[in-house]
């Protein structure tokens, strides 16, 4: 069984930074992509940004040059680095991978969501 889990975020000020992490369990071959999810005012779920398996990035115009996403293959985690936090970037936020080929049953690729983790940025 393959399985996504979040750790990070918190509460920090306005300008600071925070690392969320979204690992997988069990072992997995590949994946087509991980990507952070938040609501926001408008949109129930807005991508945030996004990592290939091949390590392309993509990032929403809200949180371009202020958050960064990496891969460690060895750890099998992908991290968000996000830097100059502002009160608008509260929210949860959620993984997810797709496309995951599982070591278990490498004919099928499968999906999985982290559990949510909350980031609150006070003014």
């Amino acid at each position: 069984q393959v399985h996504l889990f979040q750790s990070g975020g918190g509460l920090v000020q306005t300008g600071e930074s925070l690392r969320l992490s979204c690992a997988f369990s069990g072992s997995i071959l590949s994946f087509k992509a991980v990507n952070w999810y938040r609501p926001t005012s408008v949109k129930e779920r807005e991508l945030v940004a996004s990592i290939t398996g091949r390590g392309d990035t993509n990032y929403a115009d809200s949180v371009k040059g202020r958050f960064t996403l990496s891969s460690d293959n060895a750890k099998k985690t992908v991290y968000l680095q996000m830097n100059a936090l502002q009160p608008e970037d509260t929210a949860p936020y959620t993984c997810h991978a797709i496309g995951v080929v599982a070591a278990y049953d490498p004919n099928h690729e499968y999906n999985y969501w982290g559990q949510g983790t909350q980031v609150t940025v006070s003014s």
